[in-house]
C-alpha cells in the first residue's frame, strides 16, 4: 500500500490496477480538497466515519452541497465539478476508474496545479 500525504490529510492507495483504483482517505476537520473535475475518471465515495460536506455540480458556478455521514455514498461521473470538505475529521473510501492523474483543479487552497 502507498500512503500519500496531502495538505488536508492523507490518502492510502489500497489497490491500483488497469481496471479500478481503491483509496482510503483521511481528511482533517476544517480542511478541503481542491475544487476539481475529471475528464475520464468516475469515482464513488463511501463515508466510513465523520462528516464530509460534498459540493457538486455541472459547473463551478452551479454547485450544491450535502453533508454525508457514515454509510452515505455518492457517485461523481466524469465532468462533474466537486470538492470534499471535512465538517468533522473524516475517513472515506474512494472507488474509481484507474486514471490517477486525471485531475483538473479549478480552485485549490494550497496552490497545487492540475495533474
Amino acid at each position: 500500500m502507498q500512503i500519500i500525504e496531502k495538505p488536508w490529510g492523507s490518502e492510502e492507495v489500497i489497490e491500483l490496477n488497469n481496471r479500478y483504483m481503491m483509496k482510503k482517505l483521511t481528511m482533517h476537520a476544517g480542511h478541503r480538497c481542491s475544487l476539481q473535475y475529471h475528464n475520464v475518471k468516475c469515482e464513488t465515495i463511501y463515508v466510513l466515519a465523520g462528516q464530509l460536506r460534498i459540493y457538486s455540480g455541472k459547473t463551478q458556478d452551479d454547485l450544491t452541497s450535502k453533508v454525508y455521514g457514515p454509510d452515505d455514498t455518492i457517485t461523481l461521473p466524469p465532468g462533474i465539478v466537486h470538492r470534499m470538505e471535512a465538517v468533522k475529521d473524516s475517513v472515506y473510501l474512494e472507488a474509481s476508474t484507474p486514471e490517477m492523474d486525471d485531475v483538473v483543479r479549478l480552485v485549490d487552497d494550497y496552490q497545487r496545479a492540475s495533474q
